[in-house]
């Protein structure tokens, strides 16, 4: 080998380190890591037919500058510097040698660094950091061989409506105020009762029973008797809550009946009957209960960390378990001021239009609430944020394989995005996959950065 060759084979030896790989003592074998490292001793080698290194027999990435075998007794193949090696030279122009090497960095993330080419506890060589790899805003880049293998993926941030929704169990419950109550103001008896039963649908003004009362009887006939006092003589027939159908039959037949028609005084479903033909009813006594529920309430027990998302008026949906696939809207009507201490949930009350009847008191629902605000906010992929607790962060794609972290102030969130407000502009790319691995890449070069400018060699 002439003087030129052996320069060549020594350079060889220091790429061969350089770059991460190990000299054998037996056998004078190294795999070579890059294809420049080959494409400099087939440039320095090209003007002769010399032998420039002997590969292993099979093809395999091992080699030698001297004649060698394998551990099979086999003899490694020499390479003429006239020969194909095999590689891209192209490539192997464009290799790392034209870069420099600042250090090399611990395999394991340690912050340790060194000058020359070494090996960890565990005998897993130091990582070379070339010049231009690191860059005063914090940012790293990547080759397009590792963005590949990573799966790094970025999408523009956008401005879109962001709905956010509270997820809650719920219960239909009758509407307090359209629940009415019949019982008599006077000692009664039941004369005969309509066929309503409990569950029956009543109208107002249908006929629910017949009945007598010595009181409503006595005042009946003063009314038609009476003739400076008339006002105060329909006034008591008022105060005895007889129906006003009733009262205008007075008038018209101008007779005191003896059986009164007691009607229904609104719609309704009667949802309570304690009443028979013949029975004496005193004051008080609670004979018919109807409910209206064309209108219902859906009481849902929000989580209490979802309290402060709630207002009066949100809009909600509402879905049957009796009823796959039907929704049923409705708004939020009332908070109540209380928190559960056992299941630690508020109630909610959900005002439901129920025009068919099909929701019924006591069935379970789901309740959604839409917290979201309506107008249109700067968001990103939910799958952007890299959350430690105390920050939020994205990593800005700036082309190239270069990568910009940035901390960001977030807001609502919902749909699978989250609104951004402060840290990044309408139209800027982030990376929403494999954030995790670009983070801790980051968070590496971060800490040998300031490892090595307290003591990196030059």
């Amino acid at each position: 080998m002439n003087r030129a060759l052996q320069v060549v084979a020594a350079a060889v030896c220091l790429g061969a380190a350089a770059g991460g790989g190990f000299m054998s003592a037996r056998e004078n074998l190294w795999p070579l890591k890059t294809k420049g490292i080959v494409a400099i001793v087939t440039s320095a080698a090209a003007q002769s037919n010399a032998v420039i290194y002997y590969q292993e027999p099979d093809g395999r990435p091992q080699y030698s500058l001297t004649p060698t075998k394998t551990p099979d007794g086999r003899d490694f193949r020499p390479v003429l510097a006239s020969q194909d090696v095999s590689f891209d030279k192209e490539a192997a122009s464009a290799a790392p040698m034209a870069r420099k090497i600042k250090f090399y960095r611990n395999p394991m993330g340690l912050p340790d660094t060194s000058p020359t080419p070494k090996k960890d506890s565990m005998g897993m060589d130091y990582i070379p950091v070339f010049e231009g790899d690191d860059s005063n805003d914090g940012s790293i880049k990547l080759s397009p061989g590792k963005l590949q293998r990573t799966g790094v993926k970025s999408e523009p941030a956008a401005v879109r409506v962001i709905s956010t929704m509270i997820r809650a169990p719920g219960m239909i419950q009758i509407d307090e105020r359209r629940i009415a109550v019949i019982s008599m103001r006077s000692e009664t008896w039941i004369e005969k009762v309509q066929d309503v039963t409990t569950g029956t649908t009543v109208h107002k003004g249908q006929s629910l029973m017949q009945i007598y009362s010595p009181s409503i009887s006595a005042a009946a006939a003063e009314y038609i008797s009476s003739t400076g006092s008339y006002r105060g003589s329909r006034q008591r027939l008022q105060n005895l809550d007889v129906p006003e159908e009733a009262i205008a039959g007075i008038e018209r037949s101008h007779q005191a009946l003896l059986s009164v028609d007691w009607t229904a005084p609104r719609d309704g479903i009667v949802i309570e009957r304690n009443v028979v033909d013949g029975m004496r009813a005193q004051p008080g006594d609670v004979l018919f209960r109807l409910a209206d529920v064309s209108v219902v309430w859906a009481i849902a027990d929000v989580a209490e960390r979802d309290l402060g998302s709630l207002a009066i008026g949100q809009p909600a949906i509402v879905r049957a378990r009796s009823y796959p696939g039907r929704t049923f809207p409705g708004k939020v009507s009332v908070i109540y001021p209380q928190i559960n201490r056992d299941t630690r949930t508020v109630r909610v009350r959900i005002e439901l239009p129920n025009p068919d009847f099909a929701l019924l008191p006591n069935m379970y629902v789901d309740a959604e609430i839409n917290t979201g605000n309506q107008q249109p906010v700067l968001s990103v992929p939910d799958s952007a944020i890299v959350d430690t607790g105390s920050q939020q962060t994205v990593f800005i794609d700036k082309g190239a394989g270069r990568l910009e972290p940035r901390n960001v102030k977030l807001g609502a969130r919902g749909d699978g995005y989250v609104e951004v407000r402060e840290g990044v502009h309408d139209g800027e790319a982030v990376v929403v996959s494999a954030n995790f691995l670009i983070d801790a890449e980051s968070n590496l070069k971060a800490a040998l950065k300031g490892f090595g400018d307290a003591g990196t060699p030059q």
